[in-house]
């Protein structure tokens, strides 16, 4: 990590930023991984039903999100992992930049190179299951809600696993459960749009979640990166 004390916070971030994703576009392999992990996926389900599409109207929304939700963990073992094995994350404990700022924007490129990338395909995925355009929109909009609370959710997970062994299962285990809400909200909007029911409930919900997550999540990373390098 580049000496960042004469850029100020806003220059330091954005430095960071741009960095991981440089580093996210020169490893096309990891960073498409989870991409093609979410798509076949996906495409795996109607092959499997059929052309049954009452039964693809129903299950389509929640698997997409389990998809999504699978995907965005691939790629979130590395998020601190790398960091940690050259140096860098000591570096950032010992920035005059509050470290909670830097795990935001090392997670806001996380999910830039991930999780973005997920929302823009879903509307394409969601014709698979036979969702008309209302409801693949209703789809797009709450991965785009929800997408980067299940990075922030995970930036928790990455931190408190850092260096340790057997990280990627331990991963799944500790953020999974915790993300079960933001999957029920994010597939419920969708099935509420297809009853012709209101979808602000859902939305309101998933939002709720994301501000506060916005703040604390970098929070409760920071503080895991620092219990796991002392």
């Amino acid at each position: 990590m580049n000496d960042t004390s004469d850029l100020g916070i806003p220059g330091a971030l954005l430095a960071l930023l741009l960095r991981d994703l440089r580093i996210a576009l020169r490893r096309r392999a990891d960073t498409g991984s989870a991409l093609v992990f979410f798509v076949i996926v996906v495409s795996l389900f109607p092959l499997g039903v059929g052309p049954q599409f009452e039964l693809l109207r129903r299950m389509g929304p929640g698997v997409v999100w389990v998809a999504a939700l699978l995907a965005s963990m691939l790629a979130m073992g590395r998020l601190f992992a790398d960091d940690h094995a050259d140096g860098t994350l000591e570096q950032m404990l010992l920035s005059p930049v509050p470290l909670a700022l830097l795990v935001l924007a090392k997670t806001t490129a996380h999910w830039l190179s991930s999780g973005l990338l997920l929302v823009l395909v879903s509307p394409l995925l969601a014709l698979q299951f036979d969702l008309g355009a209302e409801a693949a929109g209703v789809l797009c909009l709450s991965l785009l809600i929800g997408t980067p609370l299940l990075s922030l959710i995970g930036a928790i997970g990455a931190a408190l696993t850092v260096g340790l062994r057997g990280a990627g299962v331990l991963l799944s285990l500790l953020v999974l459960p915790l993300c079960t809400p933001v999957l029920i909200f994010g597939a419920g909007a969708v099935e509420s749009a297809m009853a012709g029911m209101g979808t602000t409930a859902h939305f309101s919900l998933l939002g709720a979640m994301l501000l506060p997550g916005l703040f604390l999540a970098p929070i409760a990373a920071a503080a895991a990166l620092r219990i796991a390098l002392e």
